[in-house]
């Protein structure tokens, strides 16, 4: 039998799919973050069902129990709290460990706070860079907002309430002046969405309002300037391949920044030369 993974509603329980309640009620067992919470989440739809605990701090060992379950033929749930689980919460660990082990997994769409946030901030979405929770100690937090720093794509962030102001503060000393949408209460009836720019937002933000988990959308680095004998030398090897020059020119300017026209008599002054 399989492992079936199943995101729980993040605020509003209506937003839990027939599905996922489906599958609730045709367990075996249910593995979950905090059993008292999904208790809760159970007897508001009248399930019944045995818990099976599986949190951060003891989720490689709970992997092991599952999959003993899963060996003798029963049908094991995983939940966290509320989302997706894996996603910023337990539950990647037990499912790797379930596939490594040949055992079916499954995963159902639904509930989860970094797509409503993305819609919500008004951001591009073409691509994006899920960055979820960052590190605990500081210097940990600065390395990996360096690593992301450079890149064009939307970044999304999780932060939590207690730090948020630290943590947004020091986001903005990395990362500048940049266009930010905090996204709060998603699904809940206090839901906001808070725009401003990443350097000044702090002084923005009421007291009373830093509550619940917070989903930071902060827009991607501007493009480079143009290194014009990278940008050449890429555009001559895409030449060489055989791809037109309508492709190289947008593909040029948009990693580039290069002007299309600019990239274009490149092209067409190097096929003379080579006539």
């Amino acid at each position: 039998m399989p492992l079936i993974i199943i995101p729980t509603p993040i605020g509003n329980l209506e937003d839990i799919t027939l599905r996922a309640l489906r599958e609730l009620r045709a367990a075996d067992v249910i593995a979950c973050e905090d059993t008292r919470h999904t208790l809760k989440l159970l007897n508001h739809f009248g399930i019944k069902k045995k818990l099976l605990s599986c949190h951060e701090y003891n989720e490689r060992r709970r992997s092991e129990t599952i999959n003993a379950l899963l060996e003798k033929g029963l049908r094991v749930a995983l939940v966290s709290d509320a989302g997706t689980p894996g996603l910023s919460d337990p539950g990647a660990a037990a499912a790797r460990a379930a596939a490594e082990c040949g055992y079916e997994v499954d995963a159902l769409p639904g509930a989860n706070a970094l797509l409503p946030a993305l819609l919500l901030s008004g951001a591009a979405m073409e691509s994006f860079m899920f960055v979820g929770f960052l590190p605990a100690a500081e210097e940990e937090k600065r390395k990996r907002l360096r690593k992301v720093m450079d890149l064009q794509e939307t970044l999304v962030f999780y932060l939590a309430p207690h730090h948020l102001l630290k943590d947004l503060s020091l986001i903005a000393s990395v990362l500048g002046s940049r266009r930010v949408a905090l996204v709060r209460e998603i699904s809940k009836i206090h839901q906001e969405t808070i725009i401003g720019n990443l350097t000044e937002i702090c002084d923005t933000i009421p007291p009373e309002k830093i509550r619940g988990e917070f989903v930071c959308v902060i827009s991607g680095a501007d493009k480079k300037p143009a290194d014009e004998n990278e940008w050449r030398e890429e555009a001559s090897a895409m030449s060489e391949r055989g791809e037109s020059a309508k492709d190289i020119a947008a593909a040029i300017s948009e990693k580039y920044g290069a002007p299309k026209n600019a990239v274009k008599k490149f092209l067409i002054e190097k096929s003379d030369r080579e006539a």
